[in-house]
């Protein structure tokens, strides 16, 4: 042992007198070489950088937008009082999906409802070419030829078919050759029936509300899909009224009143009924003819307008369509001269006088003997419905306004004076004007006496103009089903997007380079960080 020390000690002099040698021979300046495990450091350390820079390089080229390949389509809702013309667009490549087709222009024509052009059915056509040169404008030229064009009539169409078929034919063909001629690609104009103009409504409110299908995230979050299931519509025009929903009750005693859906791969059994003349226009010739019967020498003392408010009106304008039964040679006077009261009361005892409730042949019935199902869930009411409720401020409020303020609102409004009504709104045409106050009570006196929205059932009312961009209706239900759109199966669909796959594998590199390289540092230590813990 003593041999073995002394005869090492001579070396380890060598050596460091060697190494002294070599350092006094290095330059001045120069630093001093970097043993090759620190190297090895930092070229993994170099290649981990550069590898989660790819990664991430990767993720973020990947998901760059690419082109939208957008679609367009056009309905125009040809109603009794007027017709509107929409357009809407889409991607192309998720036209499957729920809650993607917009609402992007609304056009509304000047002059009648086509049927109004009854006795010069060349103008019915002619009246939309505003309109289509405005939907011109709107789509790109490139996409005129493939963009799809509806028409669809509703009751005013309707009646006027039941009045004289053949004038009805003449309109649609004065119709369709306006269309024709447009650089779009025309699909048909035709009259739908109460039952669709229902269901499309319906289709619409719940498509957009999102109610068909719920975002790929909320499959793993239950508690955050929608708990109400689907809404029911309620819809309000010139010459009918809709009534849509899903009851509890199955089967619906009335097929007649029975649709059967499959929507992205679930059933829907959905009541629905159209009460032709019963839209608010038609309603109120149906009110002044039962009036009339009451009257000696054509002279009407009306709650339903103003105070002051006067109107002399044709008997034989009264009697122009099938909603009327009694004739008009029944009346000795050829003039009706119509005085406002403004008495809210009087005026919806007026209105009940139209619904029939004195029979029902179901378990429950609307009026007129119609079968209406249990009231359920919420329910969106738009076109007149909301019209009215808007100019009387009744829309503003988040929560649905209840019942008793609607009838106090529509009670003080009827009862102002003609004059001081015009005063303030003179910008409205006096026609419209003057019928608010019969409107909102009938409103008032359908929702709560014919369908039965009691004072608590008035609260899952919800009175809509439009869901985000678009308008309550049944023209982008109508477009939806004509363009097969909605599934009848739910599309298949990746539990995550392609952004958020990314974004995942992203981050689970990243780790995976973090615990990488603190397992080298943890097992292959280098002899500087062992020297700094010494």
């Amino acid at each position: 042992m003593h041999l073995s020390l002394s005869s090492s000690e001579p070396a380890e002099a060598e050596k460091g007198g060697e190494r002294t040698l070599a350092l006094m021979d290095e330059p001045k300046g120069t630093k001093p070489r970097t043993s090759w495990p620190r190297k090895a450091l930092l070229i993994l350390g170099f290649l981990f950088a550069l590898a989660a820079i790819a990664l991430v390089a990767m993720a973020v080229s990947q998901n760059k937008p690419l082109p939208k390949n957008i679609k367009y389509g056009i309905v125009l809702d040809a109603g009794s009082s007027h017709t509107n013309l929409y357009v809407y667009k889409w991607p192309a490549e998720k036209e499957n999906d729920t809650g993607v087709v917009h609402q992007v222009e609304v056009c509304k024509v000047e002059g009648l409802g086509i049927s109004g052009y009854s006795q010069d059915t060349e103008k019915a056509g002619l009246s939309l070419q505003h309109c289509m040169k405005r939907a011109q404008e709107v789509v790109p030229e490139q996409q005129h030829r493939e963009t799809p064009v509806y028409l669809g009539a509703t009751a005013g169409m309707r009646l006027l078919s039941l009045q004289n078929r053949s004038i009805a034919d003449r309109v649609l063909s004065a119709v369709e050759k306006t269309l024709r001629s447009s650089p779009f690609n025309f699909q048909g104009a035709r009259v739908i029936s109460g039952q669709e103009e229902g269901a499309y409504g319906w289709i619409t409110i719940n498509y957009l509300l999102g109610n068909f299908k719920q975002p790929g995230w909320l499959n793993f979050l239950p508690h955050l899909r929608s708990s109400r299931g689907t809404s029911g519509a309620l819809d309000l025009g010139g010459a009918s009224t809709q009534i849509t929903f899903v009851p509890d009750q199955e089967p619906i005693e009335s097929q007649e009143n029975s649709l059967h859906f499959r929507l992205y791969g679930k059933n829907y059994n959905v009541y629905t009924h159209s009460f032709l003349c019963y839209g608010k226009d038609q309603a109120l010739r149906l009110k002044l003819a039962s009036d009339l019967q009451s009257t000696q020498n054509g002279s009407l003392l009306d709650p339903c307008f103003h105070p002051g408010y006067l109107r002399i009106m044709n008997i034989s304008d009264l009697y122009t369509n099938p909603c009327i039964a009694n004739g008009e040679q029944q009346l000795p006077f050829p003039q009706l001269h119509l005085q406002g009261k403004g008495d809210y009361q009087r005026c919806r005892m007026t209105i009940q006088k139209i619904f029939n409730t004195s029979h029902c042949p179901y378990s429950s019935c609307s009026f007129n003997g119609i079968f209406l199902p249990p009231l359920q869930g919420e329910f969106g009411a738009f076109s007149a419905f909301y019209f009215v409720m808007n100019f009387l401020n009744l829309t503003t409020e988040k929560s649905p306004v209840p019942l008793k303020k609607v009838t106090s609102t529509v009670e003080r409004f009827c009862s102002r004076p003609w004059h001081e009504v015009k005063a303030e709104f003179p910008n409205i045409k006096e026609k419209y004007l003057s019928e608010y106050c019969f409107s909102g009570t009938y409103i008032l006196s359908l929702l709560e006496n014919g369908y039965g929205f009691t004072m608590e059932k008035w609260q899952s009312i919800q009175f809509l103009g439009k869901i985000g961009s678009s308008d309550a209706g049944w023209t982008l239900g109508y477009m939806l089903n004509l363009t097969n759109m909605i599934p009848a199966e739910k599309p298949p669909t990746r539990p995550l997007s392609h952004a958020s796959y990314v974004g995942l594998m992203v981050f689970c590199s990243l780790v995976l380079v973090a615990v990488l390289l603190l397992s080298w540092l943890t097992f292959h230590k280098p002899k500087c960080l062992q020297k700094g813990l010494i």
